[in-house]
């Protein structure tokens, strides 16, 4: 059953990258403020924008993203040790196991940025970090994902169309590129989180009133 502990072991480090509250941190270095107290209450990189400006959205921007990739990472290097691979349920191949363990890893990520134990389980929407970890599970389907956000940004101005328009691609993606059924369904449960963690940005969608790109908006 050691395997067992080496799965924990993921999920609790992969957790940990994930809960970095990069945009908590930034509002509190750079306006002495908590950014959860203004704009959309998230800690993600389109209310550092709004809140703090463009130099540390990027930053915060890059370093979300990262966390997905480093936990991602983490996983895939510890299943390259001998002592990892001994470890493997009995009946299960390197080939096999792997991608499971990456995708246990990908989702404690995303879960870690948007309930953080840091900030007391509030966070983001986990649209970056949810870029992070597909650029390094299938950097195809990271690629393609990027290209609709853009798209869907450059056209209509709005981060969360472009975000829940990428969180859809990642699910048609996945499929697409054949990736591994483990992979599929972290795009799917990943892509639906991403998309439920967008419910006031759809309602304003809908009502017509979500803000553009350079828009501020205390709704938001």
């Amino acid at each position: 059953m050691i395997w067992v502990a080496y799965a924990a072991f993921v999920a609790v480090v992969a957790y940990l990258f994930g809960s970095i509250p990069t945009g908590y941190w930034a509002g509190l270095l750079l306006k002495g403020i908590d950014i959860r107290e203004h704009g959309s209450k998230s800690t993600g990189a389109t209310n550092v924008l709004r809140t703090l400006g463009k130099g540390p959205a990027i930053v915060v921007l890059l370093i979300d993203v990262l966390k997905g990739v480093a936990a991602v990472g983490f996983a895939r290097w510890l299943y390259s040790l001998p002592a990892a691979v001994t470890a493997i349920p009995a009946g299960w191949s390197l080939e096999g196991w792997q991608p499971w363990m990456i995708t246990l890893a990908a989702l404690m990520a995303v879960l870690g940025h948007s309930r953080s134990i840091w900030i007391r389980f509030t966070g983001g929407k986990s649209a970056a970090t949810g870029l992070g970890v597909l650029l390094a599970m299938a950097w195809p389907v990271g690629v393609g994902i990027l290209i609709v956000f853009t798209l869907v940004l450059a056209i209509s101005r709005i981060v969360s169309l472009g975000s829940i328009a990428a969180a859809v691609a990642a699910i048609v993606l996945m499929w697409a590129f054949q990736q591994p059924l483990a992979y599929q369904l972290v795009a799917l449960v990943g892509g639906l989180f991403v998309i439920w963690r967008h419910q006031a940005n759809i309602q304003r969608l809908l009502a017509g009133t979500e803000p553009r790109l350079g828009q501020r908006s205390d709704a938001q």
